[in-house]
């Protein structure tokens, strides 16, 4: 527990921090934010195709939200940590250990009740994408893909350390371990290994099929069809600190404008995925 004297030096430095930039000791987030000048956006490294290398989703939206504010954008990429609790704390209310964090806000975050009670330091709005587990077959080698029986003794391509390659791995005992591709970085992956004829179906992510796959009419984009599949998939939002409340609430509007406007429609459409409102 932090003495009196240490917890009045610690507010005596958060003071000086904010008297420095020329901010009252009631300046909120956001006032931080504009008087700074930029907003520090958190997006995950490879994630196509909401970032790869720069570009994708995640990155226009990043931009646009900068914008609406008024600012500059600062995008700070990071590689995932292996719990969404870590990211929360890593990218949102703490800090990495390494020395960068937080960031002002974090894409790509779960809307998922039980993750909000677990971690009461943040909040978590702005639903902005209903991700789903799907497979995408070659019509001609898969006409129908009812149930995963009907893939017989077809190929699948699915990058296996993902839930797509964790429900497939272990689906009806093991029945189809043998003819999986696993050793693939993402859905992604997969689709194009299908594009190129190597295997009869791919299995990922929703968005990552449609980005390499949509409009091409010789397959079929589909929900696994795996009971264990979560039926509505599970959407995708925005974090920031709990206090942040001016700010939580200065991205939702920017958000529901880009949404009412087509903007946030056309990000999506521009690297292949058919968005609709969450």
């Amino acid at each position: 527990m932090q003495s009196p004297r240490r917890r009045a030096v610690l507010r005596a430095l958060a003071g000086a921090g904010a008297l420095g930039l020329g901010l009252p000791l009631s300046a909120t987030p956001l006032d931080k934010i504009k008087s700074r000048g930029s907003l520090v956006v958190g997006i995950y490294e490879d994630m196509p195709p909401f970032h790869d290398a720069g570009k994708g989703i995640d990155v226009e939206l990043a931009q646009a939200l900068a914008q609406a504010l008024g600012v500059t954008l600062s995008l700070l990429p990071f590689p995932a940590g292996e719990a969404m609790n870590d990211d929360l704390r890593n990218m949102v209310w703490k800090g990495h250990y390494l020395g960068y964090g937080p960031a002002d806000v974090l894409l790509h975050v779960p809307v998922d009740r039980p993750l909000m009670q677990e971690n009461p330091q943040v909040s978590i709005f702005g639903p902005y994408w209903r991700e789903r587990v799907a497979v995408a077959r070659r019509l001609d080698a898969l006409p129908k893909l009812e149930s995963l029986s009907d893939l017989g003794k077809a190929q699948v391509a699915v990058p296996g350390l993902s839930l797509a390659g964790w429900l497939l791995i272990g689906a009806d005992g093991g029945a189809y371990k043998e003819q999986l591709h696993t050793k693939l970085k993402d859905g992604v992956e997969a689709a194009k290994s299908l594009q190129r004829g190597e295997v009869q179906a791919a299995a990922g992510l929703l968005s990552e099929l449609q980005a390499v796959l949509r409009g091409d009419e010789r397959f079929a984009i589909e929900p696994l069809p795996s009971p264990r599949a979560p039926r509505e998939g599970w959407a995708v939002g925005m974090a920031v600190k709990k206090d942040a409340t001016e700010l939580a609430q200065a991205l939702q509007g920017a958000l529901n404008d880009l949404s009412k406007g087509g903007q946030l429609g056309a990000m999506f459409e521009h690297y292949n995925v058919s968005w609709r409102p969450v």
